[in-house]
């Protein structure tokens, strides 16, 4: 069993995230799904983006810290989109984490990764925000680093596959995200 943080995309705390949770539960694991935002989820992107743009980057991160302050120092940080990358910034805060867990978008920097941390990254190929060159720069530094990572690239589907709610779901692509995930977890 993992204690695992799950952080929100850009739309804020949607029901695919709570039913993402549901499952991680169902699997044995812990799941805490802090909303970062603390007003309802966005119904589109761009209202997404909104709402990041008036809550601000930097409340955003001091409500991650907050929702990390009882997690256990090994949790497993995991995020959607926007929050693959506030899981992979709370990675320098967070030495002893037993992996990251990153769909839709990369995070973490390779001057916070220790040896031998985990990381599982779950894309979109293509995917309009994370160009493959940029992509791969990320590994390469990750690797580098020491970080064990392995990168999945999901041909045809859109940018949040795994949200059976927005017009980007791919309900293969999904499943195959949510396998990997769990064995990545097991592990």
């Amino acid at each position: 069993m993992r204690h695992i943080v799950l952080f929100h995309s850009v739309y804020g705390l949607r029901p695919a995230v709570l039913r993402a949770a549901d499952e991680l539960r169902a699997a044995g694991h812990e799941v805490a799904t802090p909303d970062l935002y603390g007003v309802p989820a966005a119904d589109t992107v761009a209202d997404g983006f909104a709402l990041l743009d008036e809550i601000g980057q930097e409340v955003v991160l001091d409500r991650a810290r907050a929702a990390l302050r009882d997690a256990p120092t090994d949790a497993v940080l995991a995020g959607f989109s926007m929050g693959a990358g506030v899981a992979g910034a709370m990675l320098a805060e967070r030495p002893d984490t037993a992996g990251l867990l990153l769909l839709h978008g990369t995070g973490g920097a390779p001057e916070a990764v220790r040896p031998g941390l985990r990381v599982q990254l779950h894309l979109a190929d293509p995917d309009e925000y994370e160009p493959q060159d940029e992509v791969d720069e990320w590994r390469r530094a990750m690797t580098a680093a020491g970080a064990a990572v392995d990168v999945y690239r999901y041909p045809g589907a859109g940018h949040l596959f795994t949200d059976p709610d927005v017009p980007d779901h791919d309900a293969h692509a999904a499943v195959r995200a949510w396998d990997r995930s769990l064995a990545f977890l097991a592990g």
